[in-house]
């Protein structure tokens, strides 16, 4: 076989072969189309395409021979003999071992394909020299291959780097909402819960657990995300901190391995337990102190857990640790609260209500003397007056009952609020009206909901103690990115000043506090036979 002779349309042939080569944007493209093009060029020749790019790599097209060879000699051969210029190359035994390549193939033209390789097309008979046209054909060919090698090579990067940029992206984000959502719960099951589900979006992985251990070394909470409850139902029981949960638990060190089952300090899964392959188990502490551990298995999209999964777990553990002191310190003071409200409600019926109901005893024993002596308008008198005295003291007991069970916020801000509102004019006898909308509320972070919640259980406790109202209006409107709670009263009012300076409680420096700590502002309008009006506006962002 002998080189084509060039066709009179063989210039609009390069042109098209060239342009096919420089449209190709993947690399595997770009080669396909260049030896396409020097298969069509030099007249239906079989074309072997060698690059040396991270690994040799070969394309061999038109025509494919019918027993099947092996190019890698040859391609090796060609890398190294090769110059800087187009050259018809001889083959022969003395040249290189080619007894794997088609054995009728006599001699080679080749060109570099500049940085990256050869363009080689396989002759069958022998040639004497390279025409002009042929020279130009080919150098053409393979300084296009090069360029556009460069091109998609460039464009490869590019999308790998803008793919890891928008999983750092996401990733950023998620870690985001991941730290909001765990810091705004203040209930340690609800704080756990929200950050195995936190991990598990994170990390982007199939299972999350979390375990807490007790001073035995054995798990007494085990918190989990990725399961349902009839996987879980099918298991006897669930992990008690024995086997890689152990090591976490003794070692408080990451562990991060590729299959669980080839490790020798795993001792296997209960029955009905999901297959888990790829681990990562992070130890979460703080000031020295183990408070948990995360357990993460089956990373998506990969066989097993890279250093970056690692430093995100570990990061977030971080957060979880303060999440969970946080948790616990509410925790705490939750109670300290009862034991202060215990002691408060205790001296306030030793010195109020418990004196109230003696002074009544005495009144009534005054009643009976009257009687006795048969003075009988003494005696209505004095009964009129123990009427007065126990209505008075049947307001009280009310009121230390509204007290005394002091509502704690579980999230739902209109349900808390309804509650609230339900009680409060059951106990207190004054008739409230909640101007709010559920699906408005709901909305709202859990900051932003605890603070509102807060401030109205405040502000009513103060109109059952003080007020002598009436009608409560309690109001919850959104505007201009802020919510805005109105507390409108129509009892006896106060004077500010006054109250100020010579107030005991916290109640009104606590609202102001809370709406300071939310970059918000708090407004207290009050005068004597007036009434109170308490405006909390808090930001949404």
């Amino acid at each position: 076989m002998t080189l084509a002779t060039p066709l009179p349309a063989s210039s609009a042939h390069l042109h098209a072969a060239l342009l096919a080569i420089a449209e190709a944007e993947m690399p595997d493209m770009v080669l396909q189309q260049a030896a396409a093009a020097a298969g069509d060029l030099f007249g239906g020749a079989q074309v072997l395409v060698a690059i040396s790019e991270g690994g040799q790599k070969y394309v061999h097209l038109r025509p494919m021979p019918v027993e099947v060879y092996s190019f890698e000699p040859l391609a090796s051969w060609l890398l190294g003999a090769l110059s800087t210029q187009p050259a018809l190359l001889e083959l022969s035994a003395d040249t290189a071992d080619f007894s794997t390549a088609p054995r009728d193939v006599q001699m080679v033209l080749a060109a570099p394909i500049q940085d990256y390789g050869v363009l080689a097309v396989l002759l069958r008979e022998a040639k004497a020299d390279l025409s002009p046209d042929e020279r130009g054909w080919l150098q053409l060919v393979a300084g296009q291959t090069a360029v556009s090698l460069r091109k998609a090579y460039t464009l490869q990067t590019y999308r790998a780097h803008s793919e890891q940029l928008e999983e750092r992206n996401r990733q950023l984000a998620a870690f985001s909402h991941a730290v909001r959502s765990i810091a705004g719960e203040l209930a340690l099951d609800k704080v756990l819960q929200q950050i195995v589900d936190s991990a598990r979006d994170l990390v982007h992985v199939e299972y999350v657990a979390l375990g807490v251990p007790n001073s035995d070394g054995y798990l007494d909470t085990f918190v989990y995300s990725g399961m349902d409850k009839t996987q879980v139902a099918q298991m006897p029981h669930l992990p008690h901190g024995h086997g890689l949960l152990g090591a976490i638990i003794h070692e408080k060190r990451p562990i991060r391995i590729p299959a669980i089952g080839r490790d020798p300090r795993s001792v296997g899964f209960p029955d009905g337990h999901p297959l888990m392959e790829s681990f990562l188990g992070v130890p979460i502490v703080a000031a020295g102190e183990t408070l948990g551990n995360l357990y993460l298995t089956n990373k998506i999209g990969a066989e097993e857990f890279s250093s970056d999964d690692q430093k995100l777990a570990e990061l977030l553990a971080a957060h979880a640790a303060v999440a969970i002191q946080n948790a616990r310190l509410y925790e705490q003071v939750g109670r300290l609260v009862i034991v202060e409200e215990r002691t408060r409600i205790g001296m306030d019926l030793h010195d109020g209500v418990i004196q109230s109901i003696y002074a009544v005893g005495l009144t009534l024993e005054s009643t009976r003397l009257s009687l006795t002596d048969g003075n009988f308008e003494d005696a209505d008198h004095l009964l009129e007056h123990a009427i007065l005295g126990l209505n008075d003291t049947i307001r009280d007991i009310r009121n230390f009952i509204l007290d005394l069970r002091p509502h704690r916020f579980k999230g739902n801000l209109y349900d808390g609020l309804s509650k609230l509102v339900r009680e409060f004019q059951v106990n207190a006898m004054v008739a409230v009206d909640l101007n709010a909308t559920a699906e408005a509320l709901a909305e709202l972070r859990t900051p932003q909901a605890r603070a509102l919640f807060l401030t109205t259980q405040e502000a009513l406790a103060n109109v059952a103690r003080h007020a002598r109202a009436k009608h409560v209006d309690i109001i919850v409107q959104r505007t201009d990115g802020f919510v805005q709670l109105t507390i409108v009263d129509d009892g006896k009012g106060f004077d500010i000043k006054e109250r100020i300076q010579s107030t005991v409680g916290h109640g009104l420096s606590n609202m102001r506090a809370r709406a300071e700590e939310l970059k918000g502002t708090f407004q207290l309008q009050s005068a004597p036979k007036q009434g109170t009006r308490i405006v909390l506006t808090i930001p949404l962002s």
